[in-house]
């Protein structure tokens, strides 16, 4: 290992219900941009039937697939005959494996034709030909996002145009007849003025959560405002939180608002969110208010009666968002966690020597949060991603760990790879 695990003393970092056990090394990958790091590469790790896949981009921008028995540290490998346009930040990595075990997979995209493509034979890592899903919309795909529902079915949710004039599409992958079919040409509707930048979540019992900040151009100072739509039937119909069904498409005007934010509020977009056992939802993001001059995280959280919200960790360092591309922003965008109360919140902090970091509380509605650092090493423009089916079925955090790079603007900031680990914490 080229880096230390912070405090690894006898395996094991215990700290007030945390178990961050150890820091498993799977190999060396391109770390120029943060296109292996961004936060919504949704799927970079996921276990199926006790194995954990991964994938990433190589230093030669190659689209690499893995696995390993978990538990254990050995990694078995493939470099497929894939490339990526690495230089671009957008163009991540997506995946999951589907009830009958095979890896589906998407990459490349920022306003590209699909690429997808599927394992050649369950839990196999090599992949066949591209091919399409349903035909349709498929010519301008950004952020490619794969869910898998209870009974093995896949959802794939993706953007159909541009930063500012996008729409939300949503397809299912059904087993028995290995086939994708449409569910949602428009779900959300930008009416060619803006458009919605999401975050997805599928809870236990396999219904969805949607919440999503809008955007009024493609610069990301005109992000406002934090809405919120969920479907108890997979994606054909969706409700507000007061049980009014939406009449689709969701649009400016007939969405649920779980937090007003104006404009040039510093807030971020595409973060995260998941829900609690009894599928309350939860938001993490960032903003800054009137009241305070540097942004700050926040949990914005729906209690079963109204939304509510609160300050996570107090920061002293403001910034300012203006402009397109990817921006190198000293804190990460960031992850959560919730179970039975608690809440575990990863993210990435210049304050902090932009270490992996994990701030922690055992009453998330009204409780204080302990913050500690996961790795004494800084991962640079890394953003937090997890093994979401492991977390829902173990209640196990694992966690992609890369130090990567990553210019303002889109560009590219030269580096040698770095080593990519997972790090796990039980």
């Amino acid at each position: 290992m080229k880096h230390i695990f912070f405090l690894f003393l006898m395996g094991f970092l215990v700290w007030e219900g945390l178990s961050a056990q150890r820091l498993v090394e799977v190999a060396e990958g391109y770390s120029s941009t943060s296109v292996n790091t961004a936060v919504f590469r949704n799927s970079s790790l996921v276990t199926d039937k006790g194995i954990q896949y991964v994938s990433y981009y190589d230093a030669d921008g190659y689209l690499v697939v893995g696995k390993r028995d978990l538990g254990t540290e050995q990694w078995t490998l493939h470099r497929s005959q894939y490339k990526g346009n690495v230089a671009d930040a957008h163009n991540v990595i997506s995946m999951m494996v589907d009830g009958d075990g095979y890896l589906h997979v998407a990459f490349d995209h920022h306003g590209n034709e699909l690429n997808y493509c599927r394992s050649t034979a369950p839990g196999a890592l090599t992949l066949g030909e591209k091919e399409p899903m349903t035909g349709k919309d498929e010519s301008d795909v950004t952020y490619p996002e794969f869910y898998r529902m209870p009974n093995g079915d896949l959802l794939f949710a993706y953007r159909s145009g541009a930063s500012g004039r996008g729409n939300l599409v949503l397809n299912r992958y059904e087993l028995k007849s290995r086939k994708w079919i449409r569910v949602q040409d428009v779900l959300i509707d930008g009416e060619n003025q803006r458009n919605a930048y999401w975050q997805l979540y599928m809870d236990a019992d396999g219904r969805l959560h949607l919440s999503w900040v809008w955007r009024e151009t493609w610069m990301v100072e005109t992000n406002h405002d934090l809405c919120y739509a969920y479907s108890p039937d997979e994606g054909r119909t969706w409700y507000k939180t007061n049980g009014e069904k939406y009449t689709l498409p969701i649009r400016k005007d007939n969405a649920e608002y779980a937090c007003y934010v104006p404009q040039n509020s510093e807030l971020i977009n595409q973060t995260s969110m998941c829900t609690d056992a009894e599928g309350h939802p939860y938001i993490v993001t960032y903003w800054r208010n009137a009241e305070n001059e540097v942004p700050q995280y926040r949990l914005v959280w729906h209690d079963g009666i109204s939304w509510q919200h609160r300050q996570i960790v107090n920061r002293s360092q403001d910034f300012t968002l203006k402009g397109d591309g990817t921006k190198m922003i000293p804190i990460s965008r960031p992850r959560l966690a919730v179970d039975e109360g608690k809440a575990y919140f990863m993210f990435r902090d210049a304050e902090r020597g932009s270490k992996v970091s994990m701030a922690y509380t055992d009453d998330v509605k009204s409780g204080e949060w302990q913050v500690k650092d996961l790795t004494d090493f800084s991962v640079d423009a890394w953003e937090p991603s997890y093994d979401t089916e492991l977390w829902k079925a173990q209640k196990k955090l694992h966690v992609f760990v890369q130090e990567t790079r990553q210019g303002d603007g889109e560009r590219v900031k030269t580096s040698a790879a770095t080593p990519i680990y997972v790090l796990e914490i039980d």
